[in-house]
């Protein structure tokens, strides 16, 4: 089976515009406790629909570091990230950003061609929508929308695991799980959808993951 996309949707009651960077602070700001990255790699405001042209676009993370402290990690607070977009406070304007998040994913070696386990980050998007970008497109999609990549981490339907992978899978469903919970309860969501690009039930595709090795 193909890889699917996942994406998380986050609701508000009453959400005004003026609140929407409170939100966006607090959904950054859990990654740094479930797996991702504290620092926000870069940040693009979108006007009217995502068919236009970007009108602000900000890639802290491809500033060299410090030469002086090259430990440094490249990127910048979620605070500093949403201030600098949401300047640009629009009704019809879609605010994304990107941070990274490590999981556990099956790669093939340089060496020697074989398939290894390596905890690796992907880039995520955040995106925090205005009332009336791409036609009220957060009445479907969410006031808040995390694009979490390919389901592939999460399923491996391809390959045979062995008790290591299994284990990893596992880490990886329960990290999505802790995110989930974490980001709902650190912006005070009213509800939230865990939902694939292709409509299919990840419930049902993560049970019947799970159940090969049982």
């Amino acid at each position: 089976m193909m890889a699917d996309t996942l994406s998380l949707s986050l609701w508000y009651p009453n959400l005004r515009q003026a609140d929407l960077a409170g939100k966006l602070v607090s959904v950054l700001g859990s990654f740094a406790s479930h797996g991702g990255d504290a620092l926000v790699y870069s940040a693009t405001v979108w006007p009217v629909s995502w068919h236009e042209a970007p009108i602000f676009q900000r890639l802290w993370g491809r500033v060299a570091p410090d030469p002086e402290n090259p430990e440094q990690p490249r990127g910048v607070t979620a605070a500093q990230a949403v201030a600098e977009s949401l300047e640009l406070l629009h009704e019809d304007y879609a605010y994304e950003f990107q941070i990274a998040w490590h999981l556990w994913e099956l790669e093939e070696n340089a060496e020697d061609g074989q398939m290894r386990w390596a905890r690796t980050p992907r880039l995520v998007r955040v995106i925090g929508y205005g009332p009336l970008f791409d036609e009220s497109a957060y009445e479907a999609e969410g006031h808040i929308r995390i694009d979490l990549g390919a389901d592939q981490a999460f399923l491996e339907e391809e390959a045979n695991l062995s008790e290591v992978g299994s284990r990893h899978v596992e880490e990886n469903i329960r990290q999505l799980i802790s995110l989930a919970a974490a980001v709902e309860k650190a912006s005070g969501a009213s509800a939230r959808l865990l939902w694939s690009e292709s409509g299919e039930s990840l419930a049902e595709r993560l049970a019947a993951r799970l159940g090969v090795r049982n």
